[in-house]
């Protein structure tokens, strides 16, 4: 992520792909979900730039093309560091609310053992692809990391 002063620099991702087929919306909103990016408004989403996300935006941006859409990839700066500090606080709250999942997954600790371990590969990689999209780090993101390391540390001492 870049910054300039204290200003992050922003890569954005301008787009309108049609409704129908609606399988191509679908498949770009998921996409753009598992970015984590900040949505701006109607077809307007945002990520901290970095060379990462304008690969991952760019190839977004074509594959709304390819369905027969437009998008346009921008380099920005907020005007307002209020406004800056919205959007990433709406960011961390998101990635906060899902680190908080995971947190109540690992306290709910199955009785049984297989379980136990099932539960502790999931939550593992659910860590994993929530981190990757983790631009700007809430609290929760050591307790959730914390909460699976004790459940898998659970699993290993019954085993002993």
């Amino acid at each position: 992520m870049k910054r300039v002063g204290n200003i992050v620099r922003w890569v954005l991702l301008s787009y309108r792909i049609p409704r129908e087929p609606s399988q191509p919306r679908i498949a770009v909103w998921r996409k753009l979900e598992r970015l984590g990016v900040a949505r701006l408004g109607d077809g307007l989403v945002a990520l901290p730039a970095d060379d990462r996300t304008r690969e991952q935006l760019d190839w977004v941006a074509e594959e709304v093309v390819d369905n027969g859409g437009t998008a346009m990839i921008w380099i920005a700066e907020t005007g307002d560091a209020e406004q800056e500090q919205a959007i990433i606080d709406g960011m961390r709250a998101d990635r906060a609310t899902e680190y908080q999942s995971v947190i109540d997954q690992a306290r709910a600790v199955p009785g049984d053992e297989a379980d136990r371990g099932r539960l502790v590969r999931r939550l593992r990689g659910e860590l994993r692809r929530i981190t990757e999209r983790d631009y700007f780090a809430p609290p929760q993101r050591e307790s959730a990391r914390l909460a699976v390391q004790d459940l898998a540390g659970a699993s290993v001492r019954e085993t002993a």
